[in-house]
């Protein structure tokens, strides 16, 4: 059983090969432009689980995991090549929502501040500084 540190630098090199391995060597119309967010390895090393998403969200959520699952066997075989252990975790594929969260939380926090513009409030960072002015102008 390997220690916290060794498991996630096992986590980070199967992520980055396993990247460059979807970029050129998987030839499957359906993962075209899906990427891995994370990896994460249980500490028996008997499964990693990738985390993958797609620039074009995930309105073919379904088919690039299948495209994933298909060509299961054949990652796992190109990873074996480059990253070094004794035996290879089986891969298992999930959807990451992360990013789309985080487009939808980011366009959420420019209306709100779009709409404070508008109502001529100013920006909670501006508020702070003359806080920050006047406590430093009670102290001299």
């Amino acid at each position: 059983m390997p220690t916290g540190i060794r498991l996630k630098r096992i986590q980070d090199q199967i992520l980055q090969v396993i990247t460059i391995i979807l970029e050129t060597k998987v030839n499957d119309p359906r993962i075209a432009g899906a990427y891995v967010t994370d990896v994460s390895v249980d500490r028996e090393l008997d499964y990693a689980d990738i985390y993958i998403s797609s620039l074009a969200g995930s309105e073919n959520a379904d088919e690039i995991l299948e495209g994933l699952r298909n060509a299961a066997g054949f990652i796992r075989h190109a990873l074996s090549q480059e990253v070094k252990l004794r035996v290879m975790p089986k891969l298992r594929f999930f959807w990451d929502n992360t990013p789309e969260r985080a487009d939808r939380l980011e366009s959420l926090f420019s209306e709100i501040r779009n709409e404070r513009e508008a109502n001529g409030e100013t920006p909670v960072q501006k508020q702070h500084d003359n806080v920050d002015e006047e406590m430093n102008d009670e102290e001299n």
